[in-house]
């Protein structure tokens, strides 16, 4: 059944938009219960300082981050991965302060994050837009933003863009409901509990990869290139490879350190299943999951950019296809050698840059072991065999001859408990950044008395 609405002439926004997706009726419904309480702002009001950063030479190892769009994600910037540092001092104007609001400036731009003290003095790509306010608690501002409400009213005034830019004008008719002061410092505890759960989260998590370098002695292991080495022929030969990447002695010497700890393939500790591509023409926008590459960390499941599947698809393809709680998922693709332990059911299915392995050895924990795959052992394995290439893809028979050193069991069990509870920390921060839009949204709903 078509749906449509009836728009006067006069509700046209200064006949700027025409389009009929700007004036769903969704997008009324929207506007009216944020209206009706008369108690809201223009967020164009609330702007002190808007612009973007600046490209900036970087490197590894700094003081100063380097946040890219793929670190601004719900609410809490998130850099535990691809993290880089400012090369040099960047200008001061660009450093960011306590409640800055960071945007996805191109392609995601209703990603949005808040920034908490620990990101004071740190630095932003031009890719990222820098949003200071006035008048307003920005935590609040950020959760609202991350609810139904304020991702709808993203939605709407981008919709119908073929290459989605943020503008200012984009923000200027946003409407931000104005709380009780008691109920905007509510909602910045939950957000700032929050954050402190996923550092908590990391902290176990990298506890446990500590204690797993202990015990193999490569706590102080620091991989160095080198500039030349000599290899024999017959090891081009055996390799089928004649790259030098691939013979980088820091390789080796990384074998070596495994091979004593009584090690195995991993091809002889797991089975391995490959996920299935039917097609970006199936993704649908709502749905049952469709996992890749990019919807994964070692941390869980990242609903950045999620696409999804029909009924009738799911049905067709669970069989082989949809993951089971206890076995691991490693990517194969783009970014391979990332490992998480599924610990929850999944209504979904895996795309074919992942893999999914199940344990068929009863003396090896699964945690340690996505945590060996996660760790420099796994990671520098898969950079390895995926070296020399644009587009990286580690090869099925490449990952069935990983080396995977095995401890003592009480010590695997030590350092799965330390992976345990940093899921369980980082389980507890989402949950409570959902609790904090849900009480934004009820608030919206029924005004102040939802506040109770």
């Amino acid at each position: 059944m078509a749906v449509y609405s009836i728009i006067k002439k006069s509700q046209l926004e200064g006949a700027l938009r025409l389009d009929a997706e700007y004036y769903q009726p969704e997008y009324s419904k929207i506007d009216k219960d944020i209206s009706k309480f008369g108690k809201f702002y223009f967020f164009g009001n609330l702007i002190e300082k808007f612009n973007s950063g600046k490209n900036w030479p970087q490197k590894k190892e700094g003081s100063i981050k380097f946040i890219r769009t793929q670190h601004v994600r719900d609410i809490l910037i998130r850099d535990e991965e691809d993290l880089t540092f400012c090369d040099n001092q960047p200008p001061k104007e660009y450093l960011l302060n306590e409640g800055d609001l960071l945007f996805v400036r191109v392609g995601s731009v209703s990603d949005n994050s808040v920034a908490s003290k620990d990101y004071e003095g740190h630095f932003y790509s031009d890719n990222v837009l820098r949003i200071r306010i006035k008048n307003l608690n920005p935590f609040f501002i950020s959760v609202f933003l991350n609810s139904y409400y304020g991702k709808s009213q993203l939605e709407k005034v981008m919709k119908g863009v073929a290459q989605p830019l943020i503008s200012r004008e984009n923000f200027e008719k946003l409407k931000i409901p104005k709380p009780p002061i008691e109920f905007q410092k509510e909602i910045e505890n939950r957000v700032l509990e929050s954050y402190n759960l996923r550092n908590k989260s990391l902290a176990l998590y990298s506890q446990a990869e500590k204690l797993l370098l202990e015990e193999l002695g490569l706590k102080n292991f620091k991989p160095e290139e080198e500039l030349s080495f000599i290899v024999n022929l017959s090891e081009v030969k055996s390799a089928y490879r004649a790259d030098a990447e691939y013979f980088q002695p820091k390789y080796e010497k990384l074998i070596s350190k495994i091979e004593i700890q009584n090690a195995k393939l991993l091809g002889d500790l797991v089975s391995m299943k490959k996920g299935i591509e039917p097609g970006s023409k199936k993704y649908q926008e709502e749905g049952k999951l469709f996992i890749r590459v990019s919807n994964f960390s070692k941390q869980g499941l990242v609903e950045k950019d999620q696409k999804y599947l029909s009924e009738e698809i799911y049905q067709k393809l669970k069989k082989d296809f949809e993951p089971e709680i206890g076995e691991i998922l490693l990517t194969k693709d783009a970014k391979p050698g990332i490992a998480y332990v599924i610990k929850e059911p999944i209504e979904g299915i895996i795309s074919s840059g992942i893999l999914r392995l199940k344990l068929k050895e009863k003396n090896i924990e699964n945690e340690y072991l996505a945590l060996c795959l996660n760790s420099i052992i796994g990671r520098m394995q898969a950079e390895r065999d995926g070296g020399g290439s644009i587009i990286i893809h580690w090869k099925l028979e490449q990952i069935k001859n990983v080396l995977i050193p095995i401890l003592p069991k009480p010590t695997q069990q030590k350092i799965a408990d330390l992976v345990q509870k940093s899921y369980e920390a980082h389980k507890q921060a989402k949950q409570l950044l959902e609790k904090a839009k849900q009480k934004v949204e009820k608030f919206i709903k029924i005004g102040t008395k939802g506040i109770c």
